[in-house]
């Protein structure tokens, strides 16, 4: 008897099948799509809504008045910065390093960066206003030196990105107590209790104060050759950001 040689399994062929699925498949859509718009052809169009709007009545009376001067912060900060600074208290002498009309152009304010170049570009691409100064001296070492930075913020929130910068330096000392200024988001005051020395002179102590309204970033500098007392700093920075 001849041996039997087993024949190899074959795959079962799918095309043909799948073919003809799809396609009853796709008839049947069609039909469906057709009895749909026969359907809706058949009823009534359904009214749209109309396009009118009722007419709104208008209120009655005269509109609320326009904000004083005093009220309207902005007539304020466009206005002579310099009028916003604290006065010199009676008994105080104009600081030495004041130019005499208490103004800063953008030069002079970069040279009191460490590195003055690269403060002058910040600047410019912090849309830079301008900068109104006053500081004082009481005795031969108690010194005050306040600024009123403005930026135009045409394009971001500068006024607030250089309080936190004032912030950084700040915080990056040692030995530094810190308290928030009241009626600010962010305001902060600062005394170091580690003074400078340097051969030949006397012990420097320093506080400062770094805090923002609007466009305008508020500096304070505090310098004295004994400690300076939490109340010193939160006075002044008070009183300033009140002004604001």
């Amino acid at each position: 008897m001849p041996e039997v040689v087993p024949v190899p399994g074959r795959r079962r062929r799918r095309g043909r099948t799948t073919l003809l699925i799809a396609t009853a498949a796709v008839l049947g859509l069609v039909a469906g799509t057709c009895a749909g718009f026969l359907i809706q052809a058949d009823r009534e169009p359904t009214k749209l809504p109309s396009l009118s709007q009722p007419v709104l009545a208008q209120a009655k009376g005269e509109g609320p008045e326009p904000l004083s001067a005093a009220q309207d912060r902005q007539v304020k900060t466009d206005g002579d910065l310099r009028k916003l600074l604290l006065a010199k208290p009676k008994g105080a002498k104009d600081a030495d390093w004041l130019t005499g009309d208490g103004w800063m152009d953008i030069a002079e304010y970069a040279d009191m960066f460490e590195k003055p170049d690269g403060a002058f570009e910040e600047l410019v691409g912090e849309e830079f206003r301008r900068v109104a100064e006053t500081g004082w001296s009481v005795g031969d070492t108690y010194t005050v030196d306040i600024r009123l930075v403005q930026y135009r913020q045409e394009e971001f929130l500068a006024a607030a990105e250089a309080a936190d910068g004032g912030h950084y330096w700040a915080q990056d000392k040692d030995d530094t107590d810190s308290w928030v200024i009241p009626g600010t988001r962010d305001g902060m005051a600062y005394v170091h209790n580690e003074a400078e020395t340097d051969p030949g002179y006397l012990p420097l102590y320093e506080a400062e104060a770094h805090a923002y309204r609007g466009d305008i970033a508020v500096e304070i500098w505090v310098y004295d050759t004994k400690p300076i007392s939490k109340k010193k700093i939160m006075d002044l920075a008070e009183r300033q950001v009140g002004r604001l």
